[in-house]
């Protein structure tokens, strides 16, 4: 058998430790691992601003076929919004509407309201202070109605164009920036993706607002890469809704409130079928007027006997 080795020779040699330690590993949270604690102070000293609008576009009851179909078609060109359930639209709609919209969250609202089946109105309202604008809308054509060639992914984030009208007057301005506010899609928002591929065109004609939406086509082979900035290869291919908005009134608060802005060249749409209804009985006052005419001249000219209108008879 071999020696014993003595017990100081068994002993482990201690490894001298240098002055130097290893970093520490940084903390993890829920958003991923946590920076230096100096980044933490200069993310906290300017905080970045991130956009969390939420638009709620809802309609009221007994609404028509083809409305309920615009509105779905809004409802798909806007990833941010929330949907929810038809509103009687009576004079409390305004504190309903505002409770839903804190309920769900938003900080915006769209509500398309139907009238005698026939006539739409669309109310763009920022809750729950204001200021909200009630439109009439008209010329309406849905995506399922058009037909139209023009696709994108649905998701993505809409380019916003204005015409130069909107800055002419005050109450354009305030309506330029209630509608980018609305339509405009947050950068950050789950459902949104990250690139543009349709455009959002907002044109004043006659003191209405024109809507347009069309998708931003590139010709070009999978073998061949696009030129950044190549704006003379893009193509606009119509896609859809197309829709008209007139301003009626802009008001203070949400649903409601002092009134701010009134179109004086609106004419409600009963006023209108009112003077057709009275161009219809002037038409007919014409004819009776004409039957009256005619029997006055045959009574004062009436026709002389005829000698042989009696000779057939015997």
């Amino acid at each position: 058998m071999g020696k014993k080795r003595k017990h100081s020779e068994t002993e482990p040699v201690e490894i001298s430790k240098k002055n130097e330690s290893a970093p520490d590993r940084p903390p993890r949270t829920l958003m991923g691992w946590k920076e230096k604690p100096e980044d933490d102070k200069q993310s906290n000293s300017s905080p970045t601003f991130r956009n969390k609008e939420k638009v709620l576009v809802t309609c009221s009851r007994r609404i028509n076929s083809r409305y309920r179909h615009l509105m779905l078609n809004m409802v798909s060109l806007l990833p941010h919004c929330k949907k929810d359930n038809k509103v009687e639209s009576k004079s409390s709609k305004g504190a309903t509407l505002n409770e839903l919209v804190e309920l769900k969250s938003c900080s915006s609202s769209l509500f398309f309201e139907c009238r005698k089946h026939t006539d739409l109105y669309l109310w763009m309202a920022r809750c729950p202070d204001g200021p909200s604008i009630k439109f009439l809308v008209n010329a309406v054509h849905t995506m399922e109605e058009l037909k139209l060639t023009g696709n994108h992914l649905k998701g993505s984030r809409p380019l916003l164009t204005f015409s130069s009208n909107f800055d002419k007057d005050a109450h354009w301005k305030l309506l330029k920036e209630m509608i980018t506010q609305i339509f405009g899609t947050p950068k950050d928002f789950r459902k949104v993706k990250p690139y543009y591929d349709h455009v959002f065109v907002f044109s004043i004609v006659d003191d209405h607002i024109w809507f347009r939406n069309y998708q931003i086509s590139v010709p070009h082979n999978e073998s061949e890469k696009m030129v950044r900035g190549g704006l003379d290869k893009m193509t606009l291919v119509e896609v859809g809704p197309r829709f008209c908005l007139n301003p009626i009134k802009i008001f203070g608060g949400s649903f409601g409130g002092p009134t701010l802005y009134e179109n004086p060249f609106y004419i409600s749409p009963n006023e209108i079928r009112a003077l057709e209804k009275k161009k219809k009985a002037g038409k007919y006052a014409k004819k009776v007027k004409a039957k009256t005419r005619r029997k006055m001249h045959e009574q004062s000219n009436p026709l002389e006997p005829d000698e042989f209108a009696g000779m057939w008879k015997d």
